[in-house]
């Protein structure tokens, strides 16, 4: 990405991958935790990608090398999903696929703290994570409380173009303003809806998003970067639309499906949000 990158160009490459997306669906391998596996899953189907949970050791880096992309999410390492996953990443390393580290909790806890620094020397493509989560796994901070924030998205800022700078990727920090860096550029994404926080699953499943994306991208120009972008705008427009016929959290995560599955590319210029350069922080 460059540093002339336009918010208007954000949103048509946004366009462009989701009706890529839905033409040419992308693999996506999901090493994801335990809780939301199943709801990863669905967002995934609903979106229009093809879900694959292959997490055993002896398979995961074999099926890396022929999915679109990879997603690691370290809700709960166990040891077969930390083999698991070092085993993912050197088959997706090895085959060019782009993956995405989702640090689930990192900071104060120190088994997936370890295997976050572990990948993060592997230069994973994307980085997905709360501002609490981007700021620990960058040594600036202890963490959130277990998987919940304690700090603004803004706050982690420059530990997320820290990491940035150091895997030569981009780095997405979710908040009620998303947040993507990458070496160049800053992107803002200012759709969405509260009742994201309050599905389990609800960040998780975004990561596996990007990770959809990423494929979609690859034999495109489009950046980590304008990817990630593109994936936040899709899933918090769905969002939106979830949360106006949802009655509450139950509703709304079945409703989320329904609108994943709904949104087609043509809509989202008139609905998005989004803003481009360090100028554009609230």
């Amino acid at each position: 990405m460059n540093a002339r990158l336009e918010s208007s160009s954000v949103v048509e490459s946004a366009t462009a991958l989701l009706a890529r997306l839905r033409a040419e669906p992308p693999l996506v391998q999901c090493i994801t935790n335990s809780v939301v596996t199943g709801f990863t899953a669905n967002v995934l189907l609903a979106l229009g990608a093809a879900p694959a949970m292959v997490d055993i050791t002896g398979e995961a880096g074999m099926f890396a090398g022929i999915s679109s992309g990879l997603l690691i999410n370290l809700g709960t390492p166990t040891p077969e999903q930390r083999s698991a996953s070092l085993e993912a990443v050197g088959g997706a390393s090895t085959s060019g696929t782009p993956w995405v580290l989702d640090p689930v909790a990192v900071g104060a806890l120190p088994v997936r703290t370890a295997l976050a620094q572990d990948l993060l020397a592997l230069r994973p493509t994307v980085i997905r994570g709360n501002a609490s989560e981007i700021l620990a796994l960058a040594g600036h901070s202890a963490g959130g409380r277990g998987v919940d924030a304690l700090d603004g998205t803004e706050a982690a800022r420059d530990a997320a173009r820290e990491l940035a700078a150091k895997t030569g990727g981009a780095v997405a920090v979710s908040g009620p303003v998303d947040l993507v860096v990458d070496a160049a550029s800053e992107i803002r994404i200012a759709n969405g809806d509260a009742l994201l926080t309050r599905v389990t699953g609800g960040g998780c499943a975004l990561g596996a998003v990007m990770a959809a994306f990423l494929g979609a991208a690859r034999a495109t120009a489009h950046s980590p970067a304008v990817a990630a972008a593109a994936a936040t705008l899709v899933y918090t427009l769905a969002a939106e639309d979830a949360a106006a016929a949802a009655a509450g959290p139950g509703s709304f995560a079945v409703r989320l499906l329904d609108a994943l599955a709904a949104i087609e590319p043509e809509e989202l210029a008139a609905r998005a949000h989004v803003a481009v350069g360090a100028e554009a922080a609230a």
